[in-house]
């Protein structure tokens, strides 16, 4: 590789390292427990130490490599850290940690970091509360543990709280301007909202938990009165996996002389199911409403506090920054820019807002003609 080449790659893996010393030391930050903050500041010098090698590689001093501390990707972490909680934060930094690990298990120069970049991982899986051997080698290869989920889940609840309340705030203000009808519409349309997406989610998930349990129910029955077949199926599926037949045999032979993890495998296997991960109505139902509510809260404000005329555009302003807020976390756990994902809400939540001002503005002309 020309020394240019091998530059430009030195060049990333220095601001890989630096990236993601400074995403550690922004929940270091904001993490309130100081144990935990002193493994994020520990994790923060490890990946600090890996810059310098290769600061030094490009014969730039390592004393004058700092990592960021004011990006908007940082301050967005931080928010969400202080909201969330660094457990809900933490498994998205996973994706990181496994992007290292593939890039540098292929570069012979770079090959004996892979050791500490899975020991990063293996702490992070700790930092999240990931304590099972099977979702954590799932976390850590994927790079998206569970949490991760339900982080979008929540983000995306307090979106639509947000949007759709901020649009009929702006509506009913656009159409009448009296702070008190404004506030009792965005009151109205906040728990219409919130129980209307509780509801919604009890029944979804209690009824596919319902099919889901069913299906699990008659593989027992199976197992129970047809062991043979089961048996045989359970051993056309290994020799799927690449086993030769008699190698499956014997793997589905060990399988099925545990009736509990005959049923977890073949719920898994057949099923495509995890038994224990079949989705929870009540958890998500008040999920849904706080996370709801916590958006739909926000163009309210204002208008609860009684400002006055001031109270419409302050009501615009703090909507505004949520919007850019809950934007620019969405893109960064899809792995885009958090600017575009910041601007492109803004200007969704805005002109939805804005249309519907307009449509308020003149139904109220209208009326008082």
């Amino acid at each position: 590789m020309a020394n240019s080449e091998r530059e430009k790659v030195y060049r990333e893996y220095l601001k890989g390292e630096l990236a993601a010393a400074a995403l550690y030391n922004a929940l270091a930050q904001a993490e309130k427990d100081p144990e935990r903050a002193n493994i994020f500041r520990h994790l923060v010098q490890a990946e600090l130490r890996h810059a310098s090698r290769w600061a030094e590689k490009l014969g730039l001093d390592p004393a004058a490599v700092h990592p960021s501390t004011t990006s908007p990707k940082l301050l967005l972490v931080k928010w969400a850290a202080r909201m969330l909680g660094t457990a809900r934060i933490t498994p998205l930094l996973l994706r990181g940690e496994a992007r290292d690990i593939s890039t540098y298990s292929a570069d012979p120069e770079a090959r004996d970091l892979v050791k500490d970049e899975r020991s990063h991982s293996r702490t992070l899986l700790g930092l999240a509360g990931i304590k099972d051997p099977l979702e954590a080698m799932r976390a850590e290869n994927s790079g998206v543990a569970g949490n991760s989920g339900n982080l979008r889940a929540a983000v995306l609840g307090v979106n639509d709280g947000l949007v759709s309340n901020f649009s009929l705030v702006m509506g009913v203000a656009g159409g009448v301007g009296e702070s008190r009808v404004v506030l009792l519409a965005g009151v109205a349309g906040l728990l219409a909202g919130a129980f209307s997406m509780a509801a919604g989610e009890y029944v979804s998930v209690r009824s596919q938990r319902e099919v889901y349990e069913n299906l699990i129910r008659r593989e027992r029955v199976e197992l129970k009165e047809w062991p043979e077949e089961e048996e045989e199926e359970l051993t056309l599926i290994y020799q799927a996996k690449g086993l030769s037949q008699e190698e499956a045999r014997q793997v589905a032979r060990k399988v099925m002389a545990d009736p509990e993890k005959a049923l977890d495998t073949m719920a898994r296997e057949e099923l495509g199911l995890d038994p224990a991960q079949l989705g929870s109505p009540w958890g998500n139902s008040l999920s849904s409403f706080g996370a709801f509510v916590a958006g739909a809260l926000v163009p309210v404000l204002p208008y609860v506090f009684g400002v006055g005329k001031l109270a419409f555009f302050l009501s615009g302003i703090c909507s505004a920054v949520a919007l850019v807020g809950v934007g620019g976390l969405l893109a960064w756990m899809s792995n885009r820019s958090a600017v575009w994902g910041a601007l492109r809400m803004l200007l969704a939540g805005g002109s939805a807002a804005a249309v519907t001002y307009g449509v308020g503005r003149l139904l109220g002309m209208s009326i008082d003609l």
